[in-house]
């Protein structure tokens, strides 16, 4: 097998994502690493790709540069990951695609609705794809689950829950991580942008629903933040369905708590992140069941290894780079990942929530 030839912007010595994106390309063998704009620091960018075996003449110190330079190229990359803060997403996105450089961007698509809609024009310009890393989508029971709404397991979706808790915010914290979250001009919102983002496309995902209007309660519980670190969210969806988000980073006691709750007229699933391969599956009047990943009664499409070896936050990641793969290749259409589509309807999601808890939860039609 050819591997797809693969740069990054961003994620060089210090940061998280960029090291979980380079995990995720390695693990089904799809993806080489050959280039990097790794900081917007040069001694820093260099030491970054010198820790990863990127030659020097492949590690630049700007990534227009870098686009320019690989895509002249015979050897060059022929994908991108941009694993840099969220202000940051827009301006390697239009230079790569613009090159004919398939992108891949981690989510939000961007921090303001300005630069949401340059990437949608530079996409719809492009031939080269674009995939956003909605990571949990690649989850296995996520995509059973999804399976089962269709093809009407659950009948008629009525109820939908979905929570993202987490209490690493829980007080004013300092890091490279807290730094750039909490800093609205580099993330353009708070949790609901890091997280809420996460469980509003995962629920749309899932049912196949889209949302109508919502109404939100965001909150700032820390003095002095300056974004949103707890969110209470109502949404109407398609077909008459309600549904609820609760986002919160200071939620004291939890790590990784995102959590999905479906309940048609015929039955409900129930599905936590921390423990993800197992989800519980109900028809109304009928003992509950519970579904394994790979195990039986549910697909093996989206598993790697045996029923009972648990797979998580990586393989789903890597589900997704596996599946970006298979498009870049034409081997498959992409009906799964998410790309402009869904990121366009996260950016719909953070400034709607705003504008509504600007005016006191006010419903805001999505237009």
């Amino acid at each position: 097998m050819t591997r797809i030839r693969l740069g990054m912007v961003g994620g060089g010595q210090g940061g998280f994502i960029g090291g979980v994106h380079r995990i995720a390309a390695r693990i089904d063998g799809r993806f080489d690493l050959v280039a990097g704009a790794l900081s917007s620091n040069p001694e820093r960018a260099a030491a970054s790709a010198a820790d990863l075996g990127i030659a020097a003449d492949r590690s630049y110190a700007s990534y227009e540069d870098m686009a320019v330079t690989e895509a002249a190229r015979e050897d060059g990359i022929q994908a991108v990951a941009i694993v840099t803060p969220n202000h940051m997403h827009a301006g390697p996105a239009i230079a790569f695609l613009k090159a004919g450089i398939h992108v891949i961007c981690d989510k939000p698509l961007a921090a303001t609705q300005e630069q949401a809609a340059e990437i949608e024009a530079a996409v719809a310009a492009a031939d080269a794809r674009f995939i956003l890393t909605h990571n949990y989508t690649g989850y296995p029971l996520m995509r059973q689950a999804r399976a089962m709404i269709a093809r009407g397991d659950l009948g008629k979706i009525r109820i939908v829950q979905a929570e993202y808790a987490q209490d690493w915010l829980a007080e004013d914290t300092h890091n490279k991580q807290a730094d750039w979250r909490t800093d609205p001009k580099q993330s353009g919102a708070g949790a609901i942008g890091d997280i809420g983002t996460h469980a509003f496309n995962l629920l749309s995902f899932v049912t196949g629903l889209k949302t109508e209007a919502l109404s939100a309660d965001l909150h700032s519980m820390v003095d002095g933040r300056l974004v949103d670190d707890n969110a209470h969210i109502l949404l109407r969806m398609e077909q008459g369905a309600r549904a609820m988000v609760w986002a919160s980073q200071v939620a004291v006691g939890h790590e990784n708590g995102l959590r999905l709750r479906v309940y048609g007229d015929k039955g409900g699933i129930e599905w936590g992140q921390e423990n993800p391969n197992v989800m519980t599956f109900a028809r109304f009047g009928e003992p509950k069941q519970l579904l394994t990943r790979g195990g039986a009664g549910t697909g093996a499409d989206w598993t790697r290894i045996p029923p009972g070896h648990p797979e998580g936050y990586l393989e789903g990641f890597a589900t997704i780079y596996n599946d970006a793969a298979d498009l870049i290749e034409g081997k498959a259409d992409g009906a799964l990942l998410p790309g402009i589509g869904e990121g366009l309807d996260g950016m719909w999601f953070i400034r709607a929530c705003q504008e509504s808890s600007a005016k006191d939860g006010a419903w805001i039609p999505r237009t």
